[in-house]
């Protein structure tokens, strides 16, 4: 049982790589193929927290490799979109670029200040997951997005500042951090209680 959410966790990994391997074959039915797998691996991107928790093994270098698998499997998933329907990233590739560059530089911030990879596991972005989900799911089944795509970008920019802000509140690195309020706290040398299904 102690290794199911390592197998969760690289079931994500595995999932990202053949969707974008097998994205290049054009096969007729992918679209479909594609979102039932997405759909498994966000599922797995849930429960293996859950389940390390009610394990109790839920543990600092568990929470960083969860954070750098997500990192592949989310960015693997976008690419498989992109060559499958290369038109809707090309019509907003600019509002892409400043997403990318806001993420970038949660990591940049990170790296600098901790020399460690972001994994503060933040409720709000918990529901940007989702939008970014519920994005890249209707690309890839009509090839556009427009009300769910602006609203994933502007909830990802604000999601991505906050957690630059939880960087530079905090003193020393920490998963799991929900907010910035949690993180005030962590900096005062308080205890934050986390969420038991969702964070911590």
């Amino acid at each position: 049982m102690r290794n199911v959410p390592i197998a969760f966790i690289y079931s994500r990994l595995f999932i990202g790589v053949f969707l974008f391997s097998v994205s290049f074959l054009h096969w007729q039915h992918f679209n479909m193929l594609a979102i039932v797998l997405f759909t498994m691996g966000l599922l797995s991107d849930i429960l293996d927290g859950i389940v390390a928790r009610r394990l109790g093994i839920s543990t600092q270098k568990l929470r960083r490799l969860d954070s750098s698998v997500d990192q592949i499997f989310w960015c693997l998933i976008a690419a498989a979109a992109f060559v499958q329907c290369p038109g809707f990233f090309y019509h907003n590739y600019i509002q892409l670029s400043i997403l990318l560059a806001v993420e970038a530089l949660t990591y940049v911030v990170s790296f600098m200040k901790f020399k460690k990879e972001v994994a503060t596991h933040a409720i709000s972005s918990k529901i940007w997951v989702l939008l970014l989900f519920a994005t890249l799911v209707q690309v890839m089944a009509v090839c556009n997005s427009s009300i769910i795509f602006q609203l994933c970008f502007y909830v990802g920019i604000i999601t991505r500042l906050e957690i630059i802000c939880i960087l530079f509140i905090l003193k020393a690195w920490a998963n799991d951090v929900p907010s910035v309020y949690h993180a005030i706290q962590l900096r005062r040398g308080k205890a934050i209680k986390r969420n038991k299904l969702f964070n911590g």
